[in-house]
């Protein structure tokens, strides 16, 4: 079991290279999944800091971005890595053999990772497919720790592209898994205004600074800064943009969408992308519209006109719906139940089947789905959470869920409760449309 110290030390990548070194992919540890509880605990000190400060943290914004990665992890489990099928394939034809235990193999295959992130991560803001699985991370219009836990489940169908030529130089599969979750969890704590610039480390690493204007809807910091942990590969490649004292950075997407729904968040640009190919009248317009960046029309380049994209201002408004203070309490509640469960399926994952893994999996994607449809105030979303909670006591009755009988029968109570006061709730919300249906007709 990994110590505080040695926890911590996965998020700012200051790890050994002889203990994170394994000979077999099954003995590499899940760092991102141990590294949760720091998740929480520096999301809480960063929230203590704004409050002192006097600024306001939006608990429904926190909530939909936790909820993306809380969706991106449990996907994962389903996926189980296929996307990374075709590694070992070309592993058998690598052209260098390095050693598993090797320091040399360890540094080859962070810088390794690290490059192919910087492409991947730039790819996927110049393309129109790309950007519809990467604007998920772009989508809220806060910049704190739990905007970093947005992560698009579709996105790492493009990883295949920019890490598998890794194997033919001979970077081990367990290496390539290692160096993957320590870019991504060194990602974590650079998505925070608490942190200003860092003096020369900002001539080398990405920092807090640099991603600000990685994430800013303003002109000059569109498609700007995609490195992972070092910056000079922005530096390298011309797109590198440092962030202005003289001008206020306003987070979000360009066009920003209105709905926390975390689910619908990551699907719904699919729409608009194939609706602007089905719109083209030649096929090979309709291949620019999907393989050419998402602003691009036909008689521009191939990234489109950046003069002609909306002049986000300063003053726009946050999309930020409020619940009564007994639905924030249940949303919120709701959320860790579910971050509970997808820890009891992790802990259950060798032992379970693969029914049993897509039936929890859906339960919690559901859960996570529902929260975000009461913030947006959809109709059917007291009736579906009825339903959901029907669900789980119909299930939790006949299985064990925990190891603890005394927490399961807890579980079945409060979800047996909540789902008499959603029902009581969506009969008088029905009530409630009947009375203005009959008064407009």
């Amino acid at each position: 079991m990994p110590s505080l110290l040695q926890r911590l030390g996965t998020l700012f990548y200051i790890v050994s290279p002889k203990s994170t070194s394994f000979e077999k992919k099954e003995d590499v540890p899940n760092f991102i999944n141990e590294a949760v509880p720091l998740f929480v605990a520096m999301l809480a000190l960063e929230w203590a800091l704004l409050w002192r400060q006097g600024r306001r943290a939006r608990i429904n914004d926190a909530i939909t971005s936790s909820g993306h990665g809380l969706v991106y992890e449990t996907s994962k489990i389903l996926s189980r890595g296929a996307e990374l099928f075709a590694y070992d394939w070309l592993y058998r034809h690598r052209v260098v053999d390095l050693d598993w235990d090797s320091p040399v193999t360890w540094f080859t295959a962070a810088l390794g990772v690290d490059f192919g992130f910087y492409w991947f991560h730039r790819a996927t803001h110049e393309t129109t497919l790309g950007w519809a699985a990467h604007q998920v991370h772009h989508s809220s219009q806060e910049y704190n720790l739990s905007t970093a836990l947005r992560q698009s489940i579709f996105q790492r169908a493009f990883w295949v592209f920019f890490y598998n030529p890794l194997a033919l130089l001979g970077i081990p599969l367990p290496a390539l898994l290692v160096h993957i979750q320590f870019n991504l969890l060194y990602q974590f704590w650079i998505h925070t205004e608490a942190v200003g610039k860092l003096g020369p480390l900002e001539w080398v690493l990405n920092t807090p600074s640099h991603h600000r204007v990685h994430h800013g809807a303003n002109k000059y910091c569109l498609d700007k800064n995609y490195g992972g942990i070092l910056v000079i590969w922005d530096r390298l490649f011309g797109t590198f943009a440092e962030e202005r004292d003289s001008e206020k950075i306003i987070y979000g997407l360009v066009d920003q969408p209105q709905s926390l729904n975390v689910l619908w968040l990551q699907v719904y640009y699919y729409s608009e992308v194939f609706k602007k190919a089905k719109s083209m009248n030649t096929w090979g317009d309709t291949l620019k519209a999907l393989f050419n960046g998402p602003g691009w029309h036909p008689g521009t380049s191939r990234l489109g006109d950046p003069s002609a994209s909306l002049n986000v201002q300063a003053d726009r408004a946050k999309y930020d719906p409020r619940l009564p203070m007994w639905q924030e309490v249940y949303v919120v509640l709701q959320y860790f139940l579910a971050l509970f469960l997808q820890q009891v399926l992790i802990a259950k994952l060798s032992t379970s089947s693969w029914a049993g893994i897509l039936l929890s999996s859906t339960f919690i994607l559901l859960s996570v789905g529902l929260i975000g449809a009461l913030y947006d105030g959809w109709r059917w979303a007291p009736l579906a959470e009825t339903g959901r909670c029907v669900a789980y006591v119909a299930y939790a009755l006949g299985t064990p869920v925990s190891k603890s009988t005394f927490l399961d029968a807890c579980l079945v109570v409060y979800f047996t409760l909540s789902a008499l006061v959603w029902m009581a709730y969506s009969l008088k919300v029905l009530i409630k449309s009947s009375k203005e249906v009959a008064k407009t007709e």
